[in-house]
C-alpha cells in the first residue's frame, strides 16, 4: 500500500487542497488481489488505490469513456501471423498504467482510507491523473500511449485501433495492446530490443520475455509452431462447479441431443447456470468444438431447469477428458484466407430458427469461427444457408481489412458453402423472384462476390469445416470434425 501510494507520488498523480464550496470528493477504497502465474503459483500480494467511479456524474465528471480493446480473434490473427513469418512474440506490461494520463476535468477524491494526512484530515486529493476506477481511465490512458508510440514514428491500424506497426528497413514490427498488456514481434529481433528501450524510457515496464500467458489464454511457442490452450482455465471451473472428481465423456453433445424450454421441468439455481455458462463462453476463445454446445444450452439462461444443467454438466465432463487439447498454429507454408460457412435448417424446437456456422483460416490456422442462432425463421434450407454465408462474408470482409494493416491484402478469398442454390442465389441475381423475402441487408454478399473480395465455392458437405457449429454428431464424425479445424492434443 506505501508502494502504491509513493509510485502517486512520484508521478505525481494529485495534490493535497480545501474542497471549493459546491464540490463533492469521490470516495476511494484498496483493493487486494493475489497475483497467479501461468501455473496457478501466487506470486504477487497486490493493493490497488481505486476511485468509486459509481459516484462519478456524466457531464461534469467526465464526458467521453470509450477506449478501443483487442479482439480475441485480432489477437489469434496475430499469433498466426508470428507462426507464418516465424518470429517470437514477447509481452510486456505497464506497471500502474492509468496513472500516466493527465485529467482534464476537475476531480477532487477523498483521502486514502488508513493514510489521512494527520494535520490535514478535512482536505482532499485534487487528481491531475488519472486514476483506477474513473469512468474515463482508459480512454485517457490509451490517448497517453497513442500519443507517444505515434511520436515515435509508429502508425495506428485502420481498423484495429489497437494495432500498431513500424516499418524499418523492409522489417515490420508489430504491437497489440490490451488495456496495459502488450505483446509485440518482429522478423528483426533488433527491433524489438528497441522497442522496450523505447517504453522503458516513458513507462514503468515488466518485461516478460517471450508471450506465455495472455488474456487466460496459454500460448506455447515451439520450433515447428505455436499451440494455443486453457489447460488451467479448464482446471479451474471443473474445480469452482465441483466437476473436477466427475467421470469424462468423449464428446459434449450426442447426436440425439434435443433441448426445449421445458416447462414442466424441475427449476435449477439460476445464478450458478449462468456462471456456468459464462465460464464455458471464455474457454470458447480457444476451443472451437464446445461453441455449438455452449451457445445451445445458453439460450436458456431465463429459467434454466434440470435438463440443462445436465446438458451443461456433459460439457463439463467432456472438458474433463479433453482439457489438453489447443489449436495449432503451424509455421511457415501457405498464408491464403479461406472460409466456411453452414447452417442447419429450423434446428431449434421451440421457434424453428437456424443456426448460423462459420469457420476463417489464415493458411492452416483456425482464427475466428461462429454459432449463432439467426434473427428469423428461413423458409427453406436454400435461404438458411444464404444468410450463414451472408454472415460469414460479413467476418471475411473484417478479417481482409484487418491484414491490410499487416501489409497483406486479400482479393478473391474462397468462402467454401455446401448448398448449391445458395451459392447460385449469391451470383445470381436473377433468383430475385425466389429471394424477395431475404432482408435486403443480406445481400450485401452479393455486392463482395461482384467486386471480387469473396469468391463463393461449392464444397461437399463432408468437407465442410464449418458443420460443426450447426448441429451435433456421433462420436467418429466429431472426431473427424475437431480434426479438420486443426485442433491438436498435446
Amino acid at each position: 500500500m506505501q508502494m502504491e501510494l509513493q509510485q502517486f507520488r512520484k508521478l505525481k498523480v494529485w495534490e493535497l487542497v480545501d474542497l471549493p464550496p459546491n464540490k463533492c470528493p469521490i470516495g476511494t477504497k484498496w483493493v487486494f488481489r493475489n497475483k497467479p502465474d501461468d501455473r496457478g503459483v501466487v506470486i504477487r500480494n497486490k493493493a490497488r488505490l481505486v476511485v468509486q467511479g459509481f459516484a462519478q456524474e456524466e457531464g461534469i465528471d467526465y464526458t467521453e469513456v470509450f477506449a478501443p480493446v483487442a479482439r480475441l480473434e485480432a489477437i489469434r490473427i496475430f499469433l498466426a501471423h508470428a507462426a507464418n513469418k516465424n518470429f517470437k512474440v514477447y509481452q510486456m506490461d505497464v506497471k500502474c498504467a492509468f496513472l500516466y494520463g493527465d485529467i482534464d476535468e476537475e476531480i477532487y477524491v477523498c483521502q486514502p482510507p488508513g493514510f489521512e494526512d494527520p494535520d490535514f484530515p478535512s482536505k482532499v486529493y485534487k487528481l491531475d491523473k488519472s486514476l483506477y476506477g474513473l469512468h474515463q481511465a482508459p480512454r485517457i490512458w490509451y490517448e497517453t500511449l497513442t500519443q507517444y508510440l505515434l511520436s515515435k514514428g509508429f502508425s495506428r491500424g485502420s481498423i484495429d485501433m489497437t494495432l500498431f506497426k513500424k516499418e524499418v528497413d523492409g522489417e515490420l514490427l508489430i504491437v497489440q495492446v490490451y488495456v496495459d498488456d502488450i505483446i509485440f514481434g518482429s522478423t528483426n529481433e533488433g527491433l524489438c530490443r528497441e522497442f522496450e528501450k523505447v517504453m522503458m524510457d516513458r513507462f514503468e515496464m515488466t518485461i516478460m520475455g517471450e508471450m506465455c500467458f495472455f488474456l487466460g489464454l496459454q500460448v506455447e511457442q515451439k520450433p515447428d509452431g505455436i499451440l494455443i490452450h486453457q489447460e488451467k482455465y479448464i482446471k479451474e471451473i471443473l474445480t469452482k462447479f465441483g466437476m473436477d472428481d466427475s467421470s469424462p465423456e468423449l464428446i459434449p453433445f450426442t447426436a440425439q441431443t434435443c433441448l426445449t424450454s421445458d416447462d414442466n421441468g424441475n427449476p435449477v439455481d439460476a445464478h450458478r447456470y449462468r456462471s456456468m455458462i459464462g465460464s464455458l463462453m471464455y474457454l470458447t476463445a480457444s476451443r472451437p468444438d464446445i461453441t455449438f454446445a455452449v451457445c445451445y444450452c445458453a439460450r436458456f439462461q431465463a429459467n434454466p431447469k434440470e435438463s440443462h444443467e445436465k446438458a451443461v454438466k456433459r460439457i463439463f465432463r467432456y472438458l474433463k477428458g479433453s482439457s489438453r487439447l489447443g489449436l495449432w498454429y503451424p509455421k511457415g507454408g501457405n498464408f491464403d484466407l479461406h472460409a466456411f460457412s453452414d447452417s442447419d435448417h429450423a434446428g431449434c424446437r421451440i421457434n424453428r430458427k437456424s443456426v448460423t456456422g462459420g469457420c476463417q483460416y489464415l493458411g492452416e490456422c483456425l482464427v475466428s469461427w461462429q454459432s449463432k442462432k439467426q434473427t428469423t425463421v428461413s423458409l427453406s434450407t436454400r435461404e438458411a444457408e444464404y444468410i450463414a454465408a451472408s454472415s460469414c462474408c460479413c467476418q471475411v470482409l473484417w478479417i481482409q481489412h484487418q491484414m491490410m494493416d499487416y501489409g497483406i491484402n486479400f482479393l478473391h478469398t474462397p468462402l467454401f458453402c455446401d448448398n448449391e442454390a445458395a451459392v447460385g442465389i449469391a451470383k445470381n441475381p436473377i433468383h430475385h423472384t425466389r429471394t424477395k423475402h431475404i432482408e435486403t441487408r443480406i445481400h450485401a454478399i452479393r455486392d463482395a462476390q461482384e467486386k471480387g473480395f469473396i469468391d463463393i465455392i461449392p464444397i461437399e458437405t463432408r468437407k465442410q469445416k464449418a458443420d460443426l457449429f450447426t448441429k451435433t454428431f456421433d462420436k467418429p464424425r466429431f472426431y473427424e470434425l475437431i480434426s479438420m479445424l486443426g485442433l491438436i492434443s498435446f
